[in-house]
């Protein structure tokens, strides 16, 4: 069994691959990363997607992703082959023209099967008042 650190370096590794990627449009490496299909769970919504759809969403962005910051992860496995993880996310995006900052609060399930780390679910809460007033 990997040790609880090891872990944590592996999974925050592969979760900075991702949003590498997504900063590159590089829709290959992530779709490689994660599983298919995959569940997401954001603003717009919970459903889930399949590589190839990630893949024209990632190659057809309407936002630059000019930079990102992960910080505060947290690491908790379920099994051998199960972890959680989440997050702090500060991003800095180009939307309609108009630079953003953005920051949010991220959680991967990570499944590791034939050996190969996939994410399995992904969620986004945009940092805020917990009632919505803001």
């Amino acid at each position: 069994m990997q040790s609880k650190d090891a872990l944590k370096k592996e999974l925050m590794s592969l979760e900075r691959e991702f949003w590498s990627a997504l900063k590159s449009r590089d829709a290959s490496k992530a779709t490689s990363l994660s599983d298919e299909p995959s569940v997401v769970i954001g603003p717009q919504g919970v459903g889930e997607i399949d590589r190839q759809t990630l893949s024209g969403m990632i190659e057809q962005a309407p936002y630059e992703l000019r930079s990102f910051e992960l910080e505060d992860f947290h690491v908790r496995p379920i099994t051998d082959d199960v972890a959680v993880v989440a997050y702090k996310v500060l991003e800095e995006m180009v939307v309609d023209g108009e630079p953003i900052t953005l920051e949010a609060f991220d959680s991967s399930v990570w499944v590791r099967r034939n050996g190969k780390w996939t994410c399995s679910l992904h969620t986004e809460t945009i940092a805020g008042d917990a009632f919505g007033r803001d």
